[in-house]
């Protein structure tokens, strides 16, 4: 990839990132299975990290967080507070590195999963980026907004 084409990839709006997203993203069942999903893997790559260092847990956070205010405020501001749920959960759930490590296997199976019945690859392969609008992705349909293209 030219970096005049990385240059421009890293410049998409949140709406061009959502829509290139939801592309693999059609069938009920695969929309379903991220919707449980992607939060279930966010919240097990914080628990990993916590086990093994929070500051750079929390560094990191704060770096996720500067992708999503770039793009918009209220998804900023959404996976804030979805990242402070995340914290509560771990605090309940005081599990060690090696459970949250098996939470994310399994979610990681279950996206596969549905994306074998979607028919199409998952949209990390092509950007790594993607790893990031999935829970983006998954905000945005919980605030109840929609594209003109899933209309």
């Amino acid at each position: 990839m030219s970096v005049t084409q990385k240059k421009r990839m890293s410049k998409r709006t949140l709406e061009q990132w959502l829509s290139e997203y939801s592309v693999s993203h059609q069938n009920l069942i695969n929309k379903k299975i991220h919707w449980l999903c992607v939060p279930a893997i966010f919240v097990s790559l914080l628990g990993m990290g916590m086990s093994l260092s929070v500051w750079f847990t929390l560094i990191m956070s704060a770096l996720v967080l500067l992708f999503y205010m770039r793009l918009s405020t209220p998804l900023f501001m959404a996976m804030g507070i979805f990242i402070l749920i995340c914290l509560s959960v771990m605090t309940l759930f005081p599990w060690g590195f090696k459970v949250w490590a098996a939470v994310f296997v399994v979610a990681w199976i279950g996206q596969f999963i549905g994306h074998k019945l979607e028919g199409k690859k998952p949209s990390f392969f092509e950007d790594l980026q993607f790893l990031l609008i999935g829970p983006a992705w998954v905000a945005n349909s919980l605030m109840g907004r929609k594209r003109a293209s899933e209309s």
